[in-house]
């Protein structure tokens, strides 16, 4: 199974793409998309939309895995990013993807082991499971990757319960 995995982000949304053999989880690639905090939302919206389009069509991956917006503190991020997830799961779908969503705790618990863990400790154990020579950056991508591997477990352990 091959799976974009996303942090999304307004102004930067992370993406992952990794895939599972039968030697455990390989890397194929990840990076960020970037949008300029000075355009307009719809352009924003737009460009983010375009550009996880493009990584979905030229990787070609089964299945997309969506961080789930969490609610902060602050009301305006957690509007941006809702609407980054948004736009994100509407790339997904109109490529036709199945799209899977996970908590926050439940991507740390799959990767870290300990849903409270740093950012820190999910690029180390990011790297560390895909057999990387460095932290992958930047933590948005990490996450992303981390997202990605969350699935490609829950994935794994939901075929196992029913075989």
């Amino acid at each position: 199974m091959f799976v974009l995995g996303i942090d999304p982000g307004l102004t930067t949304t992370g993406y992952g793409l990794v895939t599972r053999t039968a030697d455990g989880f390989r890397l194929r690639t990840f990076g960020v998309i970037r949008t300029a905090a000075g355009d307009p939302i719809e352009r924003r919206l737009l460009e983010l939309h375009r550009d996880l389009s493009e990584v979905i069509d030229e990787h070609h991956p089964d299945a997309m895995a969506i961080e789930q917006v969490f609610t902060n503190r602050n009301l305006q991020t957690s509007i941006a990013v809702g609407r980054a997830s948004g736009v994100a799961l509407l790339a997904g779908a109109t490529a036709g993807l199945p799209v899977h969503e996970y908590t926050p705790t439940q991507v740390k618990s799959a990767v870290a082991g300990y849903g409270k863990a740093d950012k820190k400790q999910v690029q180390r154990m990011v790297m560390q499971r895909l057999d990387l020579h460095e932290l992958p950056t930047p933590a948005d991508a990490a996450d992303a990757l981390a997202v990605a591997l969350c699935h490609l477990q829950a994935y794994r352990l939901a075929g196992r319960l029913s075989g």
